[in-house]
């Protein structure tokens, strides 16, 4: 299994997961033709694409996702209830692109199989994925307001992690935005903030040498480098050895990570 996130942060986030045999994008929140230039920088032809799957109806999760299933006819899996939300801002889609792909189910996709779970945000029904092949498992938990236990025991034992660190709650304080929306961003149906994020892994990992891709980045109120810190000096305090029982990876709002091996 291989897989690559193409675009990560609070202005478009898009995900490319596959195999020899099958190839999907979780989410498609920049344009088609972003899209399009992020696969063809991993060496993945847009037309190899067999399903995208829709964690949720924000706009940075789904602005090219009409597009994209128009120009390569693909099957679009979503919620009823995420389906009923975006219809009127993704355009026209065949019925037969049309998929549900209900909370806690699980599909075999081709030589996947794909684990939906539901995560606290202020979507009608957001949810996160677990992807598996073989014995290789592949966790996708970003826009959380909070990581439940159920949630924990779910993405529990992958060998790699897509995981939000969204901001620093004393740059989000002190920023320029609304007194609403701070307060939205820092509630159980928000975002998670570099500490939460560091205090969740710890309670799941298991420090063997799993890969930790850091996501979801707000631009106006974190650093990669802020949230790398935060986060090694909390999972250290937790005893766990960065660099050594835990890999963490840098994700990019504007560029493809290089395409990771499982």
């Amino acid at each position: 299994m291989k897989f690559s996130i193409l675009a990560s942060g609070s202005t478009g986030n898009a995900i490319y997961v596959g195999t020899d045999r099958y190839s999907l994008l979780i989410d498609t929140g920049i344009t088609g033709k972003q899209a399009e230039a992020a696969l063809q920088e991993i060496g993945v032809n847009p037309q190899s694409l067999n399903a995208i799957l829709v964690t949720h109806e924000h706009v940075d999760h789904i602005k090219g996702l009409g597009v994209m299933a128009r120009r390569y006819k693909i099957p679009i899996y979503a919620n009823e209830k995420t389906w009923a939300e975006m219809d009127g801002q993704i355009g026209k889609i065949a019925e037969q692109q049309r998929q549900l792909f209900q909370t806690g189910e699980t599909k075999e996709l081709g030589d996947l199989t794909v684990q939906s779970f539901g995560i606290s945000h202020d979507a009608v029904e957001p949810m996160g994925f677990c992807v598996y092949h073989g014995n290789k498992k592949l966790s996708i938990a970003t826009d959380l307001g909070y990581v439940s236990d159920k949630i924990k025991e779910t993405i529990r034992g992958a060998d790699a992690y897509i995981f939000e660190a969204n901001h620093d709650v004393e740059m989000l304080r002190m920023s320029q935005y609304p007194w609403s929306i701070k307060r939205r961003i820092l509630s159980d149906v928000g975002h998670l903030s570099n500490e939460a994020s560091a205090e969740a892994l710890g309670d799941f990992l298991k420090g063997e040498a799993e890969r930790v891709f850091l996501a979801h980045l707000s631009k106006e109120n974190n650093m990669m480098e802020l949230a790398k810190l935060t986060v090694s000096n909390i999972l250290q305090e937790k005893g766990l050895k960065i660099g050594n029982d835990v890999h963490l990876r840098e994700t990019y709002p504007h560029r493809p990570t290089k395409l990771e091996v499982l």
